[in-house]
């Protein structure tokens, strides 16, 4: 498993879908993952650290799984199948629950608990860009511009948001 960081949610144009952008912690891969609205938004308050007036969903499934005492140690995207990406919540009692990994991330991030990600999903679904460190070539950021621009789920034979 690969480490990863959440690097936030973006819009894919045209069609205006939401975009989870996960980051290899210690390498150049970048894995998108098409999510719902609602999901989009539940990262991005969890990354912002916005506190509404009332729990949302996650932060419910959060604040049930403190009062259970039954805290998580990790969520994993474990597998890519017909375009559809899968994920594991673990739990630190060993429990594993199937999720969708946008609900898994939005969970993560309010656990503040690691995300991972299989080598093989990364292999498959990953897109590498250079490190910010090394220099890089004007076309290369234009090309990856383009891609984002022009990527849709149907490129990586998803049906939509998952």
């Amino acid at each position: 498993m690969i480490a990863l960081d959440v690097v936030g949610v973006r819009m894919e144009m045209p069609s205006n879908t939401p975009i989870v952008l996960l980051r290899e912690h210690e390498g150049e891969r970048y894995l998108p993952i098409w999510v719902g609205a609602v999901e989009a938004t539940a990262i991005a308050y969890a990354q912002q650290g916005v506190v509404p007036p009332r729990p949302l969903t996650h932060d419910l499934m959060k604040d049930l799984l403190d009062a259970l005492e039954a805290p998580i140690s990790e969520v994993r995207i474990t597998g890519l199948e017909d375009g559809v990406f899968y994920a594991l919540i673990v739990f630190s009692s060993g429990l594993e629950v199937a999720a969708r990994p946008s609900d898994a991330i939005a969970l993560a991030l309010r656990a503040e608990v690691p995300i991972v990600g299989a080598e093989s999903v990364l292999d498959e679904a990953g897109i590498e860009i250079p490190d910010e460190d090394e220099p890089v070539e004007e076309d290369q950021v234009e090309k990856f511009r383009e891609f984002l621009d022009q990527v849709s789920p149907e490129d990586f034979g998803a049906p939509g948001p998952s």
